[in-house]
């Protein structure tokens, strides 16, 4: 039985007062009149609904998107997603992986194994966007792997068989709550994938959120803005990372 306990927002404090703030004061819901094509939105599942995947999800709530953000125990989302308005809706991860038509994992980088193993059926064939950094002193061996290997191959790894992209991993959550939907030029994002179409809707859903998409590449390239790397911690606009990069304008 797969034990959520990385995904337990409670005992990483998602819901202090201070982050409760923070998203009822940046991530207010939309009024009804400026959703007219919600339909036509994606549904987003949120697995590790801390600081990232709060802010990030709460974005998409913005923009429009029925996101639902899981946790062990769903009933402590209640504060995020009350905030958030009718959109937004809490559950377990497995209702998270059957809910979205993309999902975003946000968890502590060395859950990915545990994740992949305990769900591997129900996540075969669904776009995921890694958000995921590998920290030694946290993440114990899987960081060294991430270093060895590439971020990017290490994920699809131990994701196997989904649809993968790295993106929203390279800034702090104070930083894309702040500068999300800011007037162009906006807030470059890198991405990186192997499946072309999961990279159309990975590039969508980062406009959505507010910012830019900048193709890095393959799952092979996300190394590049891997925590560490040139790419990494880069609060610049497209045009400034693609230079950094040397990516093609």
């Amino acid at each position: 039985m797969f034990n959520d306990s990385p995904f337990d927002v409670s005992r990483r404090g998602l819901l202090c007062a201070g982050f409760a703030a923070l998203v009822g004061a940046v991530l207010m819901p939309r009024p009804a009149s400026a959703r007219e094509n919600d339909a036509a939105k994606l549904r987003i599942g949120v697995i590790g609904a801390g600081r990232i995947g709060g802010t990030v999800g709460g974005l998409w709530v913005k923009s429009g998107h029925p996101v639902l953000f899981s946790s062990r125990h769903p009933d402590e989302l209640q504060d995020l997603v009350a905030k958030l308005g009718p959109l937004a809706q809490a559950g377990t991860v497995a209702q998270a992986i059957a809910f979205g038509d993309a999902l975003f994992v946000a968890v502590p980088y060395g859950a990915l194994p545990r994740l992949g193993q305990d769900y591997a059926d129900a996540l075969k064939g669904k776009i995921v966007l890694d958000a995921g950094n590998a920290v030694a002193a946290r993440d114990g061996a899987i960081a060294d792997e991430a270093e060895r290997s590439g971020i990017g191959i290490t994920s699809q790894k131990y994701l196997a068989g989904t649809r993968l992209v790295r993106a929203f991993n390279t800034l702090s959550y104070l930083i894309l709550a702040r500068e999300a939907n800011r007037p162009p030029p906006r807030l470059a994002i890198p991405i990186a994938g192997d499946d072309a179409a999961a990279m159309q809707v990975a590039a969508e859903l980062v406009r959505d959120a507010g910012f830019e998409p900048v193709t890095v590449g393959g799952l092979a390239d996300a190394s590049r803005f891997q925590r560490g790397r040139p790419g990494y911690g880069q609060a610049v606009t497209a045009a400034e990372l693609r230079q950094t990069l040397s990516l093609s304008p």
